[in-house]
């Protein structure tokens, strides 16, 4: 029996069998859960042909977290496949590569420092509320950042987007929990996704992780943070919320 057996999850912004949140779906099935996978748009195509790597195909629903129609029905499309939600996972970020990235930090323009922030860490609140009504006592929101509490070379406003998701999880934590439900992160080190190459100099971050991580860091490789945020989701950290979860080869606990 594995540690997901029954339960019943959400992994929102799968797109490549290369990002965290695909190796999160395959894990968590793995584990005993039943997934529901999403994501939007001309992406959809991509994400489909790649779920059917997984056995079983886990549903695709689109869900795109700055559409408030898409988050008003989610609940009730999810209700399609449970009738209660256990964990909702959320693997979603963008800042425009082209202005908000890459060493631009000075000259980005507003808005799209807020197109960063309300798809990178107000969504976070937007999803979760949207999952609302089947979630319960025991359910887990487990979120991906990039550790935001240091300034990272080109990472730029994406930084700053994911210092919001930071403290947005926290205050999850605090408003949800009377009812029992947790919100916590999973900080890992860079792995080779879509999103860490659409960010200029990005390769900057696997040799500072070669250099400095004591454990070592294999960036071709999400075994580990997906592991870590299948743990958040089961019941073995049934006391842990507003967290931030290092897996990083240890590298956020060094210095020069």
């Amino acid at each position: 029996m594995g540690i997901l057996e029954g339960k019943n999850v959400l992994v929102a912004g799968v797109t490549m069998n290369t990002s965290i949140g695909y190796r999160v779906a395959e894990l968590a099935q793995a584990e005993g859960a039943n997934v529901v996978v999403s994501n939007f748009g001309r992406a959809m195509g991509i994400t489909a042909r790649v779920l059917k790597r997984l056995d079983p195909v886990p549903p695709l629903i689109e869900l795109d977290v700055t559409d408030p129609e898409h988050l008003a029905s989610l609940a009730e499309r999810l209700g399609e496949h449970f009738d209660h939600l256990d964990g909702v996972v959320h693997s979603i970020a963008f800042a425009n590569p082209e202005t908000a990235l890459g060493g631009k930090f000075l000259t980005t323009p507003a808005a799209d420092v807020a197109k960063a922030v309300e798809v990178s860490a107000y969504s976070l609140v937007s999803l979760a509320m949207a999952c609302r009504p089947l979630l319960r006592a025991g359910s887990s929101v487990v979120g991906m950042t990039f550790d935001a509490t240091v300034a990272w070379p080109t990472y730029d406003w994406m930084g700053v987007a994911k210092a919001a998701l930071e403290s947005t999880s926290r205050y999850l934590a605090r408003y949800l929990g009377p009812d029992g439900i947790r919100s916590n992160l999973v900080a890992a080190g860079p792995v080779e996704t879509i999103a860490k190459k659409a960010i200029p100099g990005a390769e900057e971050f696997n040799t500072i992780w070669a250099s400095r991580a004591p454990l070592g860091w294999d960036a071709s490789d999400s075994t580990a943070a997906a592991k870590a945020v299948v743990a958040l989701l089961s019941d073995w950290f049934p006391a842990t919320t507003g967290e931030m979860i290092h897996v990083d080869g240890g590298l956020h606990a060094t210095g020069a």
